[in-house]
C-alpha cells in the first residue's frame, strides 16, 4: 500500500491504496469516529491482491492532522469524491464503518449513481425519521459530556467498548493513545454534531445502489443494533448479524466479515 496525500484549504487528507489494475473492483474502507485507516488492516489484507483497494485518514484523524475542524459530513463525502476522482476511480463500493457508514450515505446522496455497492459495518441510517430529537440533541452535547469523565476512563470506555476481542481493543487503544484529552474531545464532538447536522437537514439519503448492512451482536455503541434492526425491516436491506463481535466487528471477526464483503463485491 502506498501513502499519498491530498490537499485541502483545511488541511491535508491521507489515504492509501495498491497498485490499481484495470478490470478490478474497487473497494473503498471508511474507519469510523477517532478510528484511523488501521482499522481495516485485515481488510486490506484480504482483498489488495485481487481488488483495488482505497482506505483513508478521515480529516483530523492521525496522519490527517494538523485539520480544521470546520466542515459538514457532506463535506467529507465531497472531499472523498475528490480523491476518488484524482485516482480516476469509479463506480466504488463503499465500506463504511460506523461513522464511514454515515459518510457513505452523504456520499450516495450527492453523487447519484456513482457507487456499486454499498457496505455499512455497525453503522446506522442518516434519515431523520429514525431518529429522536431528543437523539440529535444528545448527539450535539456529547463533547461536554466527555469533558466530564477522566482521560483514563473515556480511553478504556473507548477500547473496551467497542471491540470483544483482544486485538480489537488494542487497536482501539492504539488510536486513542495517538490524542491527548482535548483533542479526542473536540473531535469526538465535532463527529458527533456533524451527524446530528446530517440527520435534522431530513434528506432522502436514497440509497440507489446494492447494499447490505453487517452488525455484530455484542455491539454497544449507542443503539446500533436497534438501528439495524429497524433499518432492514423497513427499507429491506439484508442483514449480516456477526456472532461475538462488537462494534467494530471487522476487527473481532475479519474472516467472517471479508467474506460477507466479497460474497457481496463478487455479485455485483
Amino acid at each position: 500500500m502506498t501513502e499519498k496525500i491530498f490537499e485541502t484549504s483545511l488541511g491535508n487528507i491521507h489515504y492509501w491504496t495498491n497498485e490499481f489494475k484495470e478490470g478490478r473492483k474497487n473497494l473503498v474502507f471508511l474507519p469510523g469516529l477517532t478510528a484511523d485507516h488501521r482499522l481495516f488492516d485485515k481488510q486490506i489484507e484480504a482483498f489488495e491482491r485481487d481488488f483495488n483497494v482505497l482506505v483513508w485518514d478521515a480529516p483530523g484523524h492521525a496522519a490527517s492532522r494538523p485539520f480544521k475542524l470546520d466542515f459538514s459530513l457532506m463535506d467529507k463525502a465531497t472531499g472523498l469524491h475528490d480523491i476518488l476522482e484524482k485516482e480516476g476511480i469509479k463506480k466504488p463500493v463503499l465500506i463504511g464503518q460506523s461513522m464511514g457508514g454515515y459518510v457513505s450515505q452523504c456520499f450516495l446522496e450527492k453523487y447519484k449513481g456513482e457507487a456499486s455497492g454499498f457496505v455499512s459495518i455497525d453503522s446506522a441510517p442518516l434519515k431523520r425519521c429514525y431518529v429522536t430529537a431528543f437523539e440529535i440533541w444528545a448527539l450535539r452535547n456529547t463533547e461536554p459530556m466527555y469533558r466530564s469523565f477522566p482521560w483514563k476512563s473515556l480511553q478504556k470506555i473507548g477500547a473496551n467498548g467497542c471491540s470483544e476481542t483482544e486485538y480489537g481493543r488494542s487497536l482501539m487503544w492504539s488510536f486513542l493513545n495517538s490524542y491527548d484529552k482535548d483533542e479526542y474531545c473536540k473531535l469526538s464532538g465535532h463527529g458527533m454534531k456533524l451527524l446530528a447536522d446530517a440527520m435534522a437537514a431530513d434528506l432522502p439519503y436514497a440509497i440507489d445502489c446494492p447494499a447490505i448492512l453487517i452488525c455484530g451482536e455484542k455491539d454497544q455503541a449507542g443503539s446500533a443494533k436497534g438501528y439495524n434492526k429497524r433499518w432492514t425491516k423497513k427499507e429491506g436491506l439484508p442483514l449480516y448479524w456477526i456472532k461475538d463481535a462488537g462494534h467494530n466487528s471487522n476487527t473481532d471477526k475479519p474472516d467472517e466479515v471479508n467474506r460477507i464483503i466479497k460474497d457481496f463485491a463478487d455479485s455485483l
